[in-house]
């Protein structure tokens, strides 16, 4: 196995495979090291404020509009000019950083191409330095693959790349610094950056990045230091990195302008992380007992809450001169069955006008197969422009209260309480196997779609609206009976995997248990 030459105060504890050390080089690490040890003591203490205001909340306070920021929502100000690269984003392709999936998405039509190091990623060792290798190939346009007798290489044109490192929860248990273990977002990060930088300078676009999972502007403060001492160590000049924020949690929602604020040099705008935002709301508010959300497939972005987090990401962005993208199409091509292709296809293109229409700048998708379709309705209505940030909604108005408008309760259905059972068993058995991003029943399943399942059922068996139609309530016997007879199901799909086995248990213990785990993923990574 490789020796690597490690800074002083490092440990790695996973395994040297061939092309790693390309990657984990003495000055790569040193920036890890350096960055570590600047900022983990701040992560720290984020993540413990983020325990305390979720006591606050579990107690019945509910969240409003910072008091102490008033004077930057009500300021006029403005993120620092976009470059380029990033004025055209209508079509947003995401997916892992899995070599064949790396191929496909740059050259899928899409403008910009998320690759994912969080959600859609299973966070296995391998994967996140396989992945690094792969971005490392693809923005030198070296990338290739021979699979199954077919060549995967890159177009002439490809999608302009946005790198998603993970959130601040997650660390990277296999590299130490000074005995602790390092944030995974600052490990994915500064690999990066360090390796890429300059030479997507040189291509004529930038080190660009989505950060997730964000529940205050502290946070993004956070980030916005770590860009200023990464861009200093790398001699780049300050505001060469840009990142759009996924509003992905509810309190966020309340600090959109303070997030923008804080990252105004290095902002390229908000995106509208719908999945985890439906998740974050269930979590926020479990212990309330009148809190209740219908079946998972009725919540959508006309439910009034989610409407209202809509439009005011999508006012507070442009009033900063800061693109606004739509949230993800999950759904993908459905070939076997050119009928339920129609309404699925349906269903993207009405999610996308709707987008285009309100004054989004563009949105996501996750299957190549739906960029030309998407990319049909933002053209449609933004022509030839590059975006729509001129488009200035100051019709809209959105309270603390419409953010909280927690509606439709209802239909909770057997077949609702099935499928969050099913997706939740199937995605964690695969996610446990190395993969993180998994079509199941015609959707594309990533962490954030299993969190809202396995969130619904554990909070239906705690509210008194959890009521299946038939007047039965939802409880911990009812499932736990459910879950056996939905493993059969996905077996019967993907075959007997061991690790399904363990999906079903571990569904069975976060859906019942008295405690409601904060992120599924925390629990399972020690487990991969």
């Amino acid at each position: 196995m490789t020796q690597l030459t490690l800074p002083a105060g490092m440990e790695i504890k996973g395994a040297i495979e061939p092309g790693y050390a390309e990657i984990l080089t003495p000055d790569a690490l040193a920036l890890v090291a350096k960055l570590s040890r600047a900022f983990e003591a701040r992560r720290q203490e984020l993540l413990a404020v983020r325990v305390e205001r979720a006591k606050r909340l579990d107690a019945g306070e509910r969240p409003d509009f910072l008091p102490e920021t008033a004077h930057i929502r009500n300021g006029d100000w403005k993120i620092a000019p976009i470059p380029a690269a990033l004025e055209c984003r209508r079509v947003e392709i995401t997916g892992p950083v899995e070599r064949k999936m790396v191929i496909n998405a740059f050259n899928s039509g899409a403008d910009s191409y998320m690759t994912d190091f969080e959600d859609s990623n299973s966070p296995v060792w391998d994967n996140q330095i396989t992945g690094q290798i792969n971005l490392r190939d693809a923005i030198r346009k070296t990338i290739s693959l021979e699979q199954n007798g077919k060549s995967y290489k890159l177009n002439d044109k490809v999608a302009t790349l946005v790198v998603r490192p993970r959130g601040w929860h997650l660390d990277e248990k296999h590299v130490l610094v000074d005995g602790k273990r390092v944030s995974g977002g600052i490990f994915d990060f500064a690999l990066f950056m360090f390796h890429n930088a300059k030479e997507q300078l040189a291509r004529g676009a930038g080190p660009y990045f989505y950060l997730p999972k964000m529940e205050s502007h502290l946070e993004a403060r956070l980030w916005n230091d770590i860009f200023v001492m990464t861009q200093n160590e790398l001699g780049l000049p300050q505001g060469t990195i840009k990142a759009t924020v996924l509003i992905e949690t509810i309190l966020a929602a309340f600090e959109m302008d303070e997030i923008l604020y804080e990252l105004r040099e290095h902002s390229s705008g908000l995106n509208a992380g719908r999945w985890d935002y439906i998740f974050s709301c269930i979590k926020k508010f479990k212990l309330d007992k009148d809190f209740c959300l219908a079946d998972r497939a009725k919540v959508t972005m006309t439910a009034p809450f989610m409407r209202s987090y809509a439009l005011l990401l999508l006012k507070t962005c442009h009033k900063r001169n800061a693109p606004a993208i739509g949230g993800m199409a999950a759904l993908i091509p459905i070939k076997n069955d050119p009928e339920k292709n129609d309404v699925a296809m349906g269903g993207v293109r009405v999610d996308k006008a709707r987008d285009a229409t309100d004054g989004y700048d563009g949105g996501w998708v996750a299957h190549p197969g739906l960029v030309e379709l998407a990319m049909t309705e933002f053209k449609k209505v933004l022509g030839d422009k590059p975006n729509q940030i001129s488009k200035q909604r100051e019709d809209v108005n959105v309270s603390a209260a419409d953010l909280l408008d927690f509606k439709p309760e209802a239909p909770i259905t057997e077949a609702g309480l099935r499928y969050n059972i099913n997706v939740g068993i199937h995605y964690l058995g695969a996610w446990l196997a190395g993969n993180g991003c998994v079509p199941i029943h015609n959707l594309m399943e990533d962490a954030a779609t299993a969190e809202i399942s396995r969130a619904q059922v554990w909070q239906w068996i705690r509210s008194s609206k959890g009521v299946l139609e038939d007047g039965k309530k939802v409880t911990a016997e009812m499932v736990v009976a459910m879950i056996p007879e939905e493993l059969v199901k996905v077996k019967a799909l993907v075959g007997n995997g061991a690790t399904y086995d363990r999906a079903a248990k571990i569904f069975e213990e976060m859906s019942t248990s008295a405690s409601f785990a904060e992120f599924l993923t925390l629990p399972l990574y020690e487990e991969i």
